[in-house]
């Protein structure tokens, strides 16, 4: 549905409540919101009079509530004036001066073309168009004349896919393989301009198709009760895929609810009581899970079942299920098993799931006694569970207290799934004994988190050091005495450092990351309507609706220009003029002898007083040295940071190699933010992991071989076994595996042979290996000599040999007979 009908369906579900009024573009996610834009404004109620409009600024009606109008670049201040005494709110909608008019659309084959929003059709505004527009064949071809060309960027690998040599039909194809650890890509192009308009560069998901799971006829409605708040849940890395739970229906999508299926369960499982008792919902690679009156369910492609002893789960009991909230496609991981997918808990015990319905029990309230030291005899009960920013921690929040007839303290322990050690933090909180607290952690190399109670927002910054309650400019902080005695019903947060309050009546508060105080945002949407934040394959904030004739709708929330209005109002500055860098991706692989140099640099206004700061969290593994620079140059001032990450350990004459090799192995997460921000900056601070071991995509291949130049054949060849090292008592016969080790190398048997060790990772080439090391013949033949002698080598003394060494170690493999722990 268009953002058009989205609203006339807001409209009309909403009459006899307040009034209230918001705009929108025909640029996706409010991209390009400038001079050249179309800004079309609505009015919602029955009290409208006239828009107030700057005289710049061009309107089509006035005194029509739906209406569309141009302004020049500034803050424009709009606003409708309404017959009632009561005043609406007027917004300052920030209009840019950019030359960027122009968007990249593509087709998931790929096809790519180019289309002006402004004069597109609407199945290109709407997302579904197959092929391009008329306008938008001309617009193409003009600007590929003047020489624009796409490529695909991928963020995480760092490739870039190239156009076939042809246009076709004012369309480009590129090929670019849909892999699960490279999806975030973004198009851009050369800078081109037509009518002095650029193409804004534009990010996009591109993944393996991940279906939804198909309505089966005869099937029946699943919902939370009658009256509750929705709830939505999606895949950390592909935030597309969505599932919501509302109070008559399950709805699903993996196109960000553009299109959707609803999500049902077969008869005869479920009593109707059952089926509209759904208290808690999660997604998975596995399914989606409900949790209905204690016991846990899972909903799968093929069938919908119960969960308890037969998976290691409890039968009852279960309070809530939890996610990953941050997508890490790349971490490191020394431990077997691999990472958990989601969290379930009763009162006194935790389990984690991983893919395959496979769940383990980590810890009990009675352990958890011991580790905080707790006398046995008190109460301790698991309140909620989280996971964290970290790849692989998560966070426990617990109930602790003596009487239990008043009050109660919260404690906070965090589990690493790596080390498998717990960490009792410094935090305790004093509540009621009937407070019930919900934790999200900020995405932050630090732990930084938030917790809000029906009334409240708690922050803890700065690894837990910077405490308190979310302040207000009245009522101390109290949010549900500002939106009319509503309570909160969830909280978004972004990677930007967003963090979104939407209470239950649809009123917004606003704050960012390390900010005490929070705003309270323009009315978006009425208090009769059903609404959840999500994230969209952007990275945006967005709405979806929930109708009670059982649709629901997906509607753009232009965060930004809301802020900015705000910010505007309050006349709230960015403390700095810039913040740059050089971090280009999340993930840093650190091998033995490398090291790591980031910079930063800040710009600000002459006796401000700003630095940068340097955060890390994880194991001490790594020196660390800074170097900074600093200008100041008409009124302003640039300090530049060089930051370098290195490992000095020597691995030589050690007792065991491999053991100091794991201890000096490990994932740190980094982060590198200003001194101070403010809600009007653009973003608070960058966070990237450095991998410290062995990267898992890097290999040794002998230059010359390859898999692709020769004919491969069945081909057999035998060993003498008078060659082989044990002598046995018939030749070796061989099957040569061309699939592990490629062509032969063709080589003269006059000429001497030294391989040549080449470093490749999943981009190719890396560099020649300059070290020494270890060729022996996989089947046992000593039928070879050497080229030289130890004496000749220029050996003090009689070194380890592939003969002292394999007789040394008989009761090793031959792979293991020789390596660097025998050093």
């Amino acid at each position: 549905m268009s953002a058009a009908g989205v609203a006339a369906l807001l409209w009309g579900l909403s009459c006899g409540a307040s009034a209230l009024w918001r705009y929108s573009s025909n640029s996706p996610n409010y991209h390009i919101f400038s001079s050249r834009s179309t800004i079309k404004l609505e009015y919602e109620g029955t009290l409208f009079s006239e828009w107030s409009v700057p005289g710049t600024c061009s309107m089509k009606n006035k005194r029509s509530p739906k209406t569309e109008l141009r302004c020049p670049p500034g803050i424009q201040i709009i606003k409708p004036i309404v017959t009632a005494p009561d005043l609406e709110e007027e917004r300052y909608l920030s209009v840019d001066s950019s030359h960027t008019c122009f968007l990249w659309y593509y087709k998931v084959v790929i096809v790519i073309w180019i289309y002006d929003p402004e004069n597109a059709d609407p199945s290109e505004l709407l997302w579904n168009a197959n092929e391009p527009s008329l306008n938008s064949i001309i617009l193409t071809k003009q600007l590929a004349t003047l020489g624009q060309t796409p490529i695909i960027y991928t963020i995480l690998r760092r490739k870039v896919y190239f156009p076939h040599t042809r246009m076709k039909n004012g369309t480009w194809h590129i090929s670019v393989p849909m892999t699960a650890g490279d999806m975030l890509k973004e198009i851009r192009g050369n800078q081109v301009a037509f009518q002095d308009c650029f193409i804004a560069d534009f990010l996009f998901l591109l993944t393996v198709p991940l279906l939804t799971i198909p309505e089966i006829p005869g099937s029946l409605p699943i919902s939370s009760p009658r009256g509750s708040q929705l709830m939505a849940d999606w895949y950390d890395c592909v935030l597309s895929f969505v599932v919501v739970v509302a109070d008559m229906e399950t709805f699903q999508t993996n196109d960000s609810f553009r299109t959707w299926t609803r999500v049902r369960v077969p008869p005869n499982i479920l009593t109707d009581d059952e089926r509209h008792s759904v208290s808690d919902m999660n997604l998975s690679q596995d399914g989606i899970f409900f949790l209905i009156n204690g016991i846990l369910y899972v909903k799968s492609f093929h069938e919908f079942t119960r969960l308890g002893r037969n998976v290691d789960l409890p039968d009852g009991g279960i309070i809530g299920i939890t996610s990953r909230k941050w997508c890490w496609v790349r971490y490191l991981m020394k431990a077997k098993r691999g990472r958990s997918s989601m969290a379930i808990w009763t009162e006194n015990e935790v389990y984690l799931g991983y893919t395959g319905l496979k769940f383990v029990k980590i810890i009990t309230t009675e352990n958890l006694k011991k580790l905080l030291n707790i006398s046995p005899a008190t109460t301790l009960t698991i309140h909620n569970v989280e996971y964290t920013a970290h790849p692989l921690e998560l966070a426990l929040l617990l109930n602790y207290c003596v009487t239990c007839t008043v009050s109660k303290k919260v404690y906070l322990v965090i589990y690493n799934e790596d080390s498998k050690e717990w960490a009792h933090q410094d935090f305790a909180l004093d509540v009621a004994i009937d407070s019930f607290l919900i934790p999200r952690f900020l995405y932050s190399a630090m732990p930084e988190f938030i917790l809000w109670d029906k009334h409240r927002i708690y922050y803890y910054y700065h690894n837990l050091t910077i405490t308190g309650v979310l302040q207000t400019p009245t009522e101390s902080g109290n949010l549900s005495r500002l939106s009319d005695n509503s309570i909160i019903h969830d909280v978004f947060t972004d990677y930007f450092g967003n963090i979104v309050v939407k209470m239950e009546n649809n009123i917004m508060f606003y704050f960012k990351i390390n900010i005490r105080d929070a705003v309270k945002l323009h009315l978006w949407t009425n208090s009769t309507i059903k609404s959840v934040t999500s994230m969209n394959a952007w990275g945006q904030v967005y709405l979806i609706y929930v109708f009670e004739n059982g649709t629901i709708h997906p509607q753009e929330y232009p965060l930004k220009l809301e802020a900015e209005s705000i910010a505007f109002q309050r006349k709230e500055k960015c403390p700095y003029i810039a913040f740059h860098n050089n971090i280009f991706t999340v993930f840093y692989f650190l091998d033995k002898g490398q090291n790591l140099s980031v910079w930063a640099q800040i710009v600000y206004p002459e006796n401000v007083g700003l630095y940068i700061i340097v955060e890390s969290y994880g194991p001490k593994i790594l020196e660390q040295k800074e170097q900074v620079h600093y200008e100041i140059a008409s009124g302003y001032c640039t300090k530049t940071m060089t930051v370098t990450f290195s490992q000095n350990v020597n691995y030589e004459a050690v007792d065991d190699y491999f053991k100091l090799q794991h201890q000096n192995t490990g994932l740190l997460l980094v982060q590198i933010r200003p001194s101070e921000y403010a809600r009007t900056c653009p973003r608070s601070q960058n966070v990237f992991q450095v991998a410290v071991g062995c990267d898992g995509n890097k290999f040794i291949a002998v230059k010359g071989f390859n898999k692709k130049e020769c004919l491969r054949h069945d081909f057999i060849y035998i060993i003498e076994k008078s060659f082989l090292r044990n002598r046995p008592s018939k030749n070796l016969r061989v099957r040569y595996n061309w699939k592990e080790y490629g062509c032969p190398l063709r080589l003269d048997f006059r000429e001497k042979f030294h391989p040549l060790l080449q470093l490749y990772d999943d981009n190719g080439f890396v560099e020649d290996v300059g070290v020494n090391f270890i060729v022996w013949e996989i089947h046992g033949r000593d039928d070879y000599t050497f080229n030289n002698t130890m004496k000749k080598s220029g050996c003090l003394n009689e070194a380890q040999t592939w003969k002292s060494m394999t007789t040394l170690n008989k009761h090793l493999p031959l792979e293991d007979a020789w390596g660097p722990e025998f050093l």
